[in-house]
């Protein structure tokens, strides 16, 4: 006898409803959510004085967000095979041994430096929330919205990051990444 199994997909399991032109998730549950990039500073490479004037501009930053964000870092290894595959050109064509000497003896630097150093891009990302439990028209939870991402990027850019907003594609590229992230970071599955 045949059981009556159900087949649901991915997407019916998924919590997002569907992106707005304005780069608003709307969620399954009266939910809005907005995702802003943020573009990194290398701290490290301040002056004592502007590293302390950062973090100060990040404490501001925290007690004026009197409402829930997410922070989410995504990382990604560095592919250097362009680099490498780019320079191994080079010394096909050229013809002066000396030079094409130095070029593999950098094509070795920029291997080892790259497995020695686990290099990694990061993206950064915050996520607003914004919930409908009153019924509210879209435009005035869409405004709200706006009002948070403002207060977002007014305080960051305090501490010298760059803020933007994200288009349809780059939103889902950010809801991709992280439910495909085998494929997204290019992992060979018999490694994991």
């Amino acid at each position: 006898m045949k059981k009556n199994t159900k087949i649901c997909s991915v997407q019916n399991w998924l919590n997002f409803i569907k992106i707005l032109d304005n780069g608003i998730v709307l969620l399954k549950n009266q939910k809005y959510i907005k995702i802003i990039k943020v573009l990194p500073i290398n701290f490290f490479m301040k002056t004592d004085f502007e590293q302390e004037s950062i973090l100060e501009a990040y404490k501001t930053f925290l007690k004026t967000c009197n409402f829930d964000i997410q922070i989410l870092i995504q990382s990604k290894k560095e592919n250097i095979s362009s680099i490498v595959n780019l320079v191994k050109e080079q010394i096909e064509k050229d013809d002066n041994e000396k030079i094409n000497e130095l070029r593999r003896k950098y094509i070795n630097y920029i291997e080892d430096s790259n497995i020695k150093s686990k290099s990694s891009s990061k993206n950064f990302y915050i996520v607003i929330k914004k919930e409908n439990n009153d019924f509210k028209d879209e435009e005035i939870i869409m405004e709200e919205l706006k009002d948070k991402y403002l207060k977002i990027k007014n305080c960051l850019i305090r501490c010298g990051n760059e803020v933007e907003e994200i288009s349809k594609e780059e939103i889902k590229e950010v809801i991709y990444s992280f439910f495909n992230t085998r494929k997204y970071l290019n992992v060979n599955k018999e490694i994991i």
